[in-house]
């Protein structure tokens, strides 16, 4: 019987392994990558407006000229934030302008305003240390 390990492994590792990527995946699952921290300070900078092209459009001019973001980066992100809590959203009817099409808006949700301070107080503690590596290096 194949147990997953190699033959000179001892036989704890491949459970030590699989614990600690398990740890590491729970930690990491918590923290907000860039982008999302991009999408969820456009929303909040965005306002009562914050539906999908309107978010896209501050995150392009928020952004790098040679960044180019695609609507459905900012799109599946925007899912992905409403299905983890951190943004709720509306659906609201569809104009004519807009051919009868509805349109939804995002607004940022209390864990998403605490996720937000946490990225935000993590970050700074890191450049804090990072500028104080640089002091003694230099």
């Amino acid at each position: 019987m194949h147990t997953g390990r190699r033959n000179d492994e001892p036989a704890g590792k491949e459970i030590m392994d699989k614990t600690l990527i398990n740890a590491y995946i729970v930690d990491m699952a918590a923290l907000l990558g860039t982008f999302e921290q991009i999408v969820l300070l456009a929303v909040m900078a965005t306002g009562d407006e914050a539906y999908g092209r309107a978010v896209l459009r501050t995150v392009q001019a928020c952004l790098e000229p040679e960044r180019n973001v695609s609507a459905g980066a900012v799109y599946s992100t925007l899912d992905r934030l409403e299905a983890e809590g951190l943004l709720s959203s509306r659906l609201e009817k569809g104009t004519a302008a807009r051919g009868g099409r509805a349109r939804r808006f995002y607004r940022l949700t209390m864990p998403g305003t605490s996720a937000l301070t946490e990225a935000r107080t993590t970050l700074d503690r890191m450049w804090c240390g990072a500028s104080r590596a640089t002091e003694v290096m230099q």
